[in-house]
């Protein structure tokens, strides 16, 4: 069993710019889940903000502002308020390491270059929130890695990055009831 999930946070840079580039994928997922609730700007905690029941549960819904390499400055506000514990964070991020279409669940770990998620672990003191890795490939080469994540993904791209959010939400039911050995197996296995 896991913990108690109070906070689903997705990753990305604000703005029309870059609304439909791969380094949004969890933007794209918070907003596939918020399910009709309504995200207001809220300056203390530096993001998009809203409240949702999903599956019986009321959690908080946070899209940052402060741009990708900032996130934890909101992330940590947010906890600090609200008096969330890191391990009652689920973070969804894009993943470089992932192909489009690929889904994967983890608690803690490193940030594997992933600025984001570098400085949410400076900002929240540790890694221990849980992480929804969703595959947008990689270029091939590092030094392409920038451009990469701030273009938009190809027609098949973004319609398998869509089919692995779906799952995802498929499996969010058993997130939040605790169950990670069970998400992790339907979303590992697909």
């Amino acid at each position: 069993m896991g913990a108690n999930i109070e906070l689903i946070v997705g990753l990305g840079n604000p703005g029309p710019k870059y609304e439909r580039t791969r380094h949004n994928a969890g933007f794209w997922f918070v907003d596939a889940i918020a399910d009709g609730a309504s995200f207001r700007a809220e300056s203390k905690f530096h993001g998009q903000l809203a409240k949702a029941r999903l599956d019986g549960h009321e959690v908080w819904l946070l899209k940052p502002d402060t741009y990708m390499n900032r996130s934890g400055q909101a992330v940590a506000a947010l906890a600090r308020f609200y008096k969330i514990p890191a391990e009652n964070i689920l973070v969804a991020h894009d993943e470089l390491d992932l192909d489009p279409g690929v889904v994967r669940l983890k608690q803690g770990g490193g940030h594997g270059g992933h600025n984001g998620l570098r400085d949410m672990v400076d900002h929240l003191g540790g890694n221990g929130f849980l992480r929804l890795r969703i595959g947008i490939g990689h270029p091939g080469a590092a030094r392409e890695v920038v451009d990469y994540v701030l273009t938009r993904p190809s027609v098949a791209d973004r319609e398998a990055i869509e089919g692995a959010i779906d799952a995802a939400r498929a499996a969010l039911p058993l997130v939040l009831a605790g169950d990670l050995p069970r998400a992790m197996n339907q979303l590992h296995s697909r």
